[in-house]
């Protein structure tokens, strides 16, 4: 669905073009710092709210600079706190009922200011569908989730009314559930696309014959995205055929493996009355949980494995068998996997390679980035 989109195509082109283009061609010009995970968080806010609302309607932050400061210090401020909602909630409650407060009464602020500017976009595109979507002219301006999101709902209290699962909560109170729907998903699809972007960068400035051979690759597509005086297009390549460039591919990966964006535990529950993980058997109800850093490190998988090595994940070079592919193809959990696994996994790579092939082709990533 999302390669045969020309939706995302298009909002993928205004993006890169409109905005991230210009932005590094200023900052270049300027021969200024760049703060390049502030950029990508930019760029990948963008994409996804785009996606979200249509491009009209998402966030402009690769222009609009200093609200984009601002809404950026307001996410990550408050990042170092949410260990107490999230595993003490009922100590939390109980202490801030006598004044003591482990999260500050400015966490709550930021939050609050997060998430009125999510659901004044909710608000904005309900509108637009409302009233002006019919003549639309330009695609990209389609709130692709928001419709989805919108028509589900319809359907489920349509066919299930009060026998629905989601009587009360998404049918009881639609604009606060989808604004709590909106901001899960603008939270974790810019985020950790900017931390993988940004480790993207760092390892291809420090190889130049990578970025070289990863630029050669690039110049196969038809169309490519050179800009140069015969060629001074807007292309965007078929989404299936960057699929196919094994060195594209295979940086991304190896990036993902690496310097996993989610590198940390991702607890669960065990079933009752019991379950088998591995060779061991747990009873129900026992917190348990994997690591990506860990899983990502095993040697006998990933030989070295703190090495990065892109050629691990192309086949044609590393001499792998059948089973040593199939085996690092499971161990791979940068995604998560099973019924919890990431829901965006394919629109995070569908942009991760967009962005990094078009900057390789502009030249963005040199050496001293």
């Amino acid at each position: 669905m999302l390669y045969a989109s020309p939706v995302l195509e298009r909002q993928a082109e205004s993006i890169l073009y409109d905005r991230l283009l210009p932005f590094l061609s200023s900052s270049a010009a300027a021969e200024t710092g760049l703060d390049i995970h502030e950029t990508w968080n930019a760029t990948a806010l963008d994409f996804i709210t785009a996606y979200q609302f249509g491009l009209k309607n998402g966030s402009n932050f690769l222009r609009d600079v200093d609200y984009r400061k601002h809404w950026l210090y307001l996410y990550y401020v408050r990042k170092t706190y949410p260990y107490f909602t999230q595993e003490l909630p009922r100590t939390t409650r109980f202490l801030k009922y006598f004044r003591i407060n482990l999260v500050p009464l400015w966490v709550d602020d930021a939050n609050r200011e997060l998430e009125a500017w999510t659901k004044a976009r909710c608000d904005a595109t309900i509108e637009y569908l409302q009233t002006s979507a019919a003549d639309e002219k330009d695609i990209a301006n389609e709130p692709v989730v928001m419709k989805a999101l919108l028509s589900g709902m319809e359907k489920e209290g349509r066919t299930k009314g009060n026998d629905s699962v989601l009587t009360n909560t998404l049918l009881k109170e639609p604009d606060l559930s989808i604004a709590s729907e909106m901001i899960d998903q603008l939270a974790a699809g810019h985020e950790t696309s900017a931390i993988t972007l940004t480790y993207l960068a760092w390892e291809l400035s420090r190889d130049t014959y990578l970025q070289d051979a990863l630029r050669a690759e690039l110049r196969t597509l038809s169309p490519n995205m050179l800009l140069s005086s015969s060629n001074t297009g807007r292309n965007i390549p078929n989404s299936k055929d960057l699929d196919t460039l094994p060195i594209l591919h295979a940086v991304v990966m190896e990036t993902l493996r690496l310097h996993a964006a989610i590198p940390g535990g991702q607890p669960r529950m065990t079933p009752y009355p019991s379950c088998t993980l591995g060779s061991y058997h747990i009873p129900g109800g026992v917190r348990v949980g994997a690591r990506a850093h860990s899983v990502h490190r095993n040697p006998n998988i990933y030989p070295d494995p703190e090495k990065f090595d892109y050629t691990r994940w192309m086949d044609d070079r590393n001499g792998y068998t059948e089973e040593q592919r199939k085996e690092r193809d499971r161990w791979f959990w940068a995604f998560s996997s099973g019924g919890r696994m990431c829901i965006g996994s394919n629109f995070a790579m569908h942009g991760r390679r967009s962005v990094l092939s078009r900057n390789l082709s502009y030249g963005c990533v040199t050496a001293d980035m």
